[in-house]
């Protein structure tokens, strides 16, 4: 962990970071991603969807043929793997060219062009799972052993089997099929009105600057230093999201309608076992991850009073959550400095990790700075499989942006040894290792920087940086994980969900968590309609894989920084395998079991290590 850090590069003012308010045009395009490396120009990529299209047909012609040789279901699986290859490259281009700009109708043209063409495709191809099915285990097992080829779709095919009883027939299928043309429609909707037509409010702040409270700069202004400007913050953001609750709600429903509907066609028991069912995770590890948490919530609450005592209030509020707790500092990040900061903490992952990072970081795999329109939040995307990852960022400057792009080097890494390690079949992994991956590479940031820095202040800002990581990863998505299980459970009772009723539910739950009813944390009644702000409740049990993820990434850091002997090489093995086993197994093989409490529980070891440590520096300090 060789790089030197000089402190004085990070008291930087606000003229050091991209304002979120720029526009695209004036970015320097370095910071930009090139999508070229996909399709050269918007008219290529036509003529490509053009040409794909006309190969939708071919399909067809293995229609009742696949069972009777081992190459008939070769031939028909590689056909199928070519054109799904493609769409997922056709599908990454659009997209992001629309996240680049959400106001954009004619990339929102081509997103939905391409969605449409997904359907199109999967219904022609609908009678290829149901014929598969018809075959037993042991004619696969015949088939593989005659044709040797058939081994990049071991998994594919004997997970079929698996999952049996919830696969339809043929026209059923179809079926299904078809209603992909609605199932992304709520999502989308959230997605536009949220990020591109929610009339975003202004506000002025203490100083007589204006705020801009879309969801970039909700994100950056909640965490001013001053308590008057953050609750006007969250007063007004949250409230501006009031005003339509009731069209969130209704469109919230709408997605817990379409999930009820895939779990009982297939015959689930419901909307979770339906989910999880996927990857073969199973039930008993979410309902054990909530449980967990209440159980301790007793730490979560021993860190809210951290905050209460080092923010020095009389009474800790929800709107304080995001605030600087080192009052004396106002530091802040380049994009350079951030990259050198994580290249320096993913060196114990090797050389030639290192060398893919220097290639994502200055080869313009990444968008790094928020500009009106953009899309919230961030990502990596590596479906496109035989280019490479990409990355979408909204760097304010904040250490919370610098870990949020070693998180997302996480996943490109993960995508990038995947797809270079397996053939395309298996190449594709799950959310659950996905968030392993990156979480992993948070860690490793927060171990390396906070061994680099002596100052008590900056390790103060640092540890309580982690703690909220443990807070926003683990309490808060399990949290949500909660919301989003009882609400799917009102939902399959015949209950209705509205605004008013996912708020009051919302409040029950944020309540319990953050301990109001001790008077540990007050949370505002604006806060009720937090719901509608987090489109994670449109992804389909998507949540409670950032807990499950940042414990098991805790247990398997801890085995690399203390180098205990073949961890290194099992996690490069465990990025290395994308899908070609189950979650739970492929962990288990990296060294983590997580049917069992230990890695929850390394965590919580972990939290209250780190909240000893700041205990220290404030009891030398009299604080």
């Amino acid at each position: 962990m060789s790089i030197i850090i000089i402190l004085l590069t990070f008291f930087l003012t606000n003229s050091n970071v991209v304002s979120q308010t720029r526009e695209r045009s004036e970015i320097p395009v370095e910071y930009t991603w090139d999508l070229t490396d996909l399709y050269d120009t918007d008219e290529a990529w036509a003529d490509v969807k053009n040409v794909l299209v006309t190969q939708f047909d071919n399909i067809l012609k293995f229609k009742g043929e696949i069972s009777k040789s081992p190459y008939n279901l070769l031939s028909c699986l590689k056909s199928d793997s070519k054109i799904k290859k493609e769409l997922g490259c056709l599908r990454s281009y659009a997209g992001m060219k629309f996240d680049q700009d959400t106001r954009s109708s004619k990339y929102l043209a081509m997103k939905q062009e391409i969605s449409q063409l997904y359907t199109d495709y999967n219904s022609k191809s609908s009678f290829i799972n149901p014929e598969i099915l018809k075959m037993d285990k042991k004619k696969i097992d015949e088939f593989i052993l005659n044709e040797s080829r058939l081994k990049d779709y071991k998994f594919y095919l004997y997970d079929l089997q698996r999952s049996k009883e919830h696969l339809l027939s043929e026209k059923e299928e179809k079926i299904i099929a078809e209603t992909g043309l609605m199932a992304g429609t709520p999502y989308s909707i959230f997605s536009i009105f949220s990020n591109a037509e929610l009339p975003f409010p202004e506000i002025e702040l203490i100083d007589g600057s204006k705020a801009l409270l879309n969801q970039s700069g909700y994100t950056k202004y909640r965490t001013l230093p001053n308590r008057k400007d953050r609750e006007a913050v969250f007063q007004t953001f949250f409230g501006k999201l009031n005003e339509f609750k009731r069209t969130f709600g209704t469109n919230l429903d709408a997605n817990v309608k379409k999930d009820m509907f895939y779990a009982r066609v297939r015959s689930y028991n419901n909307s979770l076992e339906s989910a999880l069912d996927a990857n073969n995770i199973p039930v008993e590890v979410y309902y054990s991850l909530i449980k967990n948490v209440n159980d301790n919530l007793e730490s979560f609450h021993r860190y809210l009073k951290i905050k209460k005592r080092m923010l020095g209030v009389e009474q800790l509020k929800y709107s304080d959550l995001y605030a600087p707790v080192v009052k004396e500092l106002d530091i802040e990040y380049t994009i350079d400095e951030a990259k050198e900061m994580v290249i320096s903490a993913l060196k114990p992952l090797g050389k030639k990790y290192i060398k893919v990072i220097n290639k994502a970081l200055n080869d313009r795999w990444i968008d790094v700075y928020p500009t009106p329109g953009k899309r919230s939040g961030a990502y990596s995307n590596g479906s496109a499989y035989d280019v490479h990852p990409y990355i979408l960022l909204n760097f304010n400057g904040t250490y919370n942006d610098v870990s949020t792009l070693a998180h997302e080097l996480g996943h490109t890494m993960h995508s990038y040894y995947s797809n270079n390690k397996q053939p395309y079949p298996t190449a594709d992994y799950s959310i659950f290792v996905a968030e392993v991956a990156s979480t992993f590479n948070e860690i490793l940031l927060f171990h390396d920087y906070l061994e680099s820095i002596k100052d008590e202040n900056i390790r103060l800002n640092l540890l309580m940086e982690y703690l909220d990581g443990i807070k926003g990863s683990v309490f808060r998505q399990t949290q949500f994980a909660e919301f989003e299980l009882r609400i799917h459970e009102i939902a399959e009772r015949g209950e209705q969900l509205t605004g008013d009723s996912l708020s009051e539910l919302y409040k029950e739950i944020v309540r319990a968590y953050y301990g109001h009813d001790k008077g540990i944390c007050y949370v505002d009644d604006i806060i009720n309609v937090e719901w509608a702000y987090i489109p994670h409740f449109y992804y389909n049990f998507y949540v409670y894989q950032y807990s499950t993820s940042w414990t098991g990434a805790t247990a398997l850091s801890e085995k690399v920084r203390n180098n205990e002997k073949g961890a290194l090489k099992k996690y490069i093995n465990f990025i290395s395998s994308g899908g070609s086993d189950y979650p739970i197994s492929l962990l288990k093989k990296a060294g983590v079991d997580m049917t069992t409490a230990e890695p929850f529980n390394k965590t919580m070891k972990e939290m209250n290590w780190a909240m000893n440590e700041i205990e220290k520096i404030l009891a030398k300090n009299g604080l």
